[in-house]
């Protein structure tokens, strides 16, 4: 309906539009043939105008004619006029023509003026007149444009308003049409939904029935009674470990714990060092005996820590008895009562010495030593001391109640817990508030004290230390007030953890039974647990599969290689006998060389025996061949290689031709073997290089394809959590009425089943009893 509405306006205001559209079009076109008209008579005004000029162009020229003309006549008269003076004598026919000349002249003339002025009136009329048309013209034309110009903008301010609203109503037509595409969709996609809907109620009311009929069965056949109606027999039930619970509880108590400590030691030094005190002010007991009374406040001082150790004892082993395996509540937190009756023997230390304590102040009062000032920072001390009494007196009256549940459950209602903690959190505070007034008015007295002039500095490092460790105290009773505020609402919802359907235990030896039963329970699944057989995990597997994968990839690389080093093989066994053939063919020449040498040396020496002569010119020339070798050959160069080491030669030792050529090819030779070894090294590691680079581009190439195939199904994933998104969001409003009335009947089924399966339970327990029983008879 409101779709149909918005079409029929959206089509009434097209009419309306459409009939000022005709209206704005008529009257355009009339102002349009105005202007036209206008301009037309405009064009005319303007060529009359133009004839008028061109007229006036002319007559001021001819003007100028006739005025030259005059001007021409006068100055033929002016001449004319001395010449007839001169001339009177001539005759009477010169004399009558110059006058008929001159008449004749002056007629013309008098006619050129008449006519000049005649013209000049005219052309001042009509310029006159011109210009009075010019104005009414150009102000008809200012009117005229001004108009139009108002005209011409309403009509663009009507064109501009009506393609905005033509804009803004196609605009809007196309907004409804994929509104209504939209709604369509949307609707279609909700009767699906409803019919799956439906089915799946219709699936889930199916199988809930069919369980439900299955479970009464099962409970009329094997549960005889219920064990949660009766409170007794529902604290024997074990309830939902709870692991978290129990860590975090063992963690508070933990922090307790180095609270406590923190301010055991706090009060043994307070104690200690007020005993310190007491020896030394106002009678220092080195000098001179003190009261009976401080003796007697010395000795109870002296016996403090007898009273203040057990306090961490006692949470401490509050602290050892939390466990995973147990469940800590009220009712099973035994250790509290140790240490609430460790806390009540300190309460009862601190009664004790409360009256002497009082007493010692007022005797400080009394004596000479005392000013006004310091009696009053007694007398606020001594007041400070019995609030701090009552303050523990009050925690001590809280915490007992607290262990109430452990040994007496008819000793604390169980709705009470929660006002306890809270009232154990209020006089921890009270406890700070206390701790910081005895430490401001002990700053006040020690301050007072250290300008007396009798003031030793023995009393003075006394006074600082009780100072100190009434600010210890004042810090850890701050620390444990914050402490327990910020967990008590912990403490108070961790109380529900117990047995289900009911109010919790019932007694302490109820709890007791329950963690035995735990334990008991814990072991049994502990036996039917068997171990799993090893499997290789997911990711492991992975990588195995990319080995594996490498592998046959590097056995194609290492079947290359292996074809590659062959041929190379090959190579250089083809090169191994070529070079072989060329040292056979060195040796031959070498042979041969030798040969000719022995020959020649053989000739010369037969030389040497045919003659002298000769002999003496053979050893000059082999004198002179062996000098000029020497004096040509610089010094050798001294090398550590082999080649060095064959050029050094001295004028004692000249080596052999035979050992230095072998020499020099052994050295080649392992020269040779060398390259080569470190040649086929080379070509080895660049086999090898080149099939690691192979096998991790194809791993690249695997990674890739992985890459792209998880980044699709994450889009695949994204679109459908959108669209289950949607679905939710759009099924979610429907399904509420109906998953409320099967969350409630759900629940009701749950509640039976568990209360069957726990009656199961028991009967399963009283029936291995009762069998235990009857094998025992």
């Amino acid at each position: 309906m409101p779709f149909i509405i918005v079409i029929l306006f959206y089509l009434l205001h097209n009419r309306k539009l459409r009939a000022q559209n005709q209206v704005l079009k008529k009257a355009v076109v009339d102002e349009q043939a105005n202007s036209a008209a206008l301009k037309e008579q405009l064009k005319m005004k303007d060529q009359s105008l133009r004839k008028l000029q061109q007229e006036m162009d002319s007559l001021t020229f001819r003007n100028l004619q006739l005025a030259k003309r005059v001007e021409l006549l006068q100055d033929e008269l002016s001449l004319s006029e001395p010449r007839g003076k001169k001339n009177k004598k001539s005759g009477d026919s010169s004399s009558q023509l110059s006058q008929e000349q001159k008449s004749v002249f002056d007629e013309d003339l008098q006619k050129k003026i008449e006519e000049n002025e005649r013209l000049h009136i005219q052309f001042f009329e009509a310029d006159e007149q011109h210009k009075h048309v010019e104005a009414e013209l150009r102000n008809r034309l200012a009117t005229l444009e001004t108009e139009a110009a108002q005209h011409q903008a309403v009509v663009d301010g009507l064109t501009r308003k009506y393609m905005e609203t033509i804009e803004k109503l196609q605009n809007d037509k196309a907004k409804l049409e994929v509104k209504s595409q939209a709604l369509e969709k949307e609707a279609k996609e909700c009767r699906l939904r409803t019919e799956e809907c439906q089915l799946q109620l219709k699936n889930l009311h199916e199988d809930l029935s069919g369980r439900l009929e299955e479970s009464l069965s099962i409970i009329n056949e094997k549960v005889p009674f219920n064990d949660t109606k009766c409170s007794q027999y529902n604290a024997l039930n074990v309830p939902l470990h709870n692991r978290r619970h129990q860590l975090k509880m063992r963690d508070i108590v933990g922090q307790a714990l180095a609270f406590v400590q923190d301010l055991v030691v706090a009060l043994l030094n307070f104690h200690t060092y007020t005993e310190q005190r007491i020896q030394i002010f106002p009678v220092d007991s080195a000098i001179d005996t003190i009261s009976p009374l401080n003796q007697k406040f010395s000795q109870y001082l002296h016996e403090n820590a007898s009273y203040v150790r057990p306090l961490e004892e006692g949470m401490l082993h509050l602290f050892e008895s939390i466990t995973e395996d147990t469940v800590t509540v009220l009712e099973t937190t035994v250790k509290l009562k140790t240490f609430s009756e460790h806390l009540t023997s300190y309460i009862c230390f601190l009664r004790k010495i409360l009256p002497y304590q009082l007493k010692s102040l007022e005797e400080e009062c009394e004596s000479s030593l005392c000013t006004s000032a310091l009696r009053a920072r007694n007398l606020e001390l001594s007041q400070d001391m019995k609030k701090m009494t009552a303050v523990f007196e009050k925690l001590q009256t809280y915490v007992s109640l607290l262990a109430l549940p452990s040994t007496e459950p008819d000793g604390l209602l169980r709705t009470n817990y929660s006002s306890v903690l809270t009232n154990v959190g209020a006089a921890l505070h009270g406890f700070h508030d206390v701790m910081k007034d005895i430490s401001k008015h002990y700053s006040q007295k020690a301050t007072i004290e250290h300008d007396l002039p009798t003031a030793t500095q023995k009393l003075i490092t006394t006074n600082d230390c009780i100072l100190s460790s009434a600010v210890a105290l004042t810090n850890a009773a701050g620390k444990i007030a914050s402490f327990f505020s910020n967990n008590v609402d912990y403490f108070i919802a961790s109380l529900s953890y117990g047995p289900k359907a009911a109010s919790g235990f019932i007694s302490p030896l109820s709890a007791e039974c329950m963690l035995q039963y735990k334990k008991k329970a814990a072991a049994y699944m502990k036996a039917l647990r068997k171990p799993f057989s090893e499997s290789v995990p997911y990711e492991e597997a992975l990588a195995n599969r990319r080995v594996l994968l490498s592998s046959t990839e590097s056995r194609e690389g290492l079947a290359q290689q292996v074809q590659q080093s062959l041929e190379k093989i090959s190579k250089l066994e083809q090169e191994k006998e070529h070079w072989m053939l060329e040292a056979q063919l060195a040796k031959i020449k070498l042979e041969k060389e030798n040969q000719r040498i022995a020959v020649r040396l053989r000739s010369t020496s037969s030389g040497q025996e045919a003659g002298p002569a000769q002999e003496n010119a053979s050893v000059v020339s082999a004198s002179g061949q062996e000098e000029a070798p020497v004096k040509a050959a610089p010094e050798p160069v001294h090398s550590t290689s082999l080649i060095g080491i064959l050029t050094r030669t001295s004028d004692s030792e000249v080596p052999d031709v035979e050992s230095r050529e072998n020499l020099i090819k052994n050295h080649y030779m392992a020269r040779i073997v060398e390259l080569t070894s470190q040649l086929q090294l080379a070509d080895s590691k660049s086999v090898h290089f080149y099939a690691e680079c192979r096998a991790l581009s194809k791993r690249l190439a695997l990674a890739e394809k992985s890459k792209e195939t998880l980044a699709e199904e994450m889009k695949v994933a994204s679109q459908n959590i959108s669209r289950l998104q949607d679905e939710l969001t759009t099924t979610k409003r429907s399904y509420e009425d109906q998953l409320s009335m099967m969350s409630d009947h759900l629940c009701s089924m749950n509640e039976t089943l568990s209360k069957q399966r726990e009656e199961i339970d028991t009967l399963k327990m009283s029936s291995k009893g009762n069998s235990k029983k009857n094998k025992s008879r």
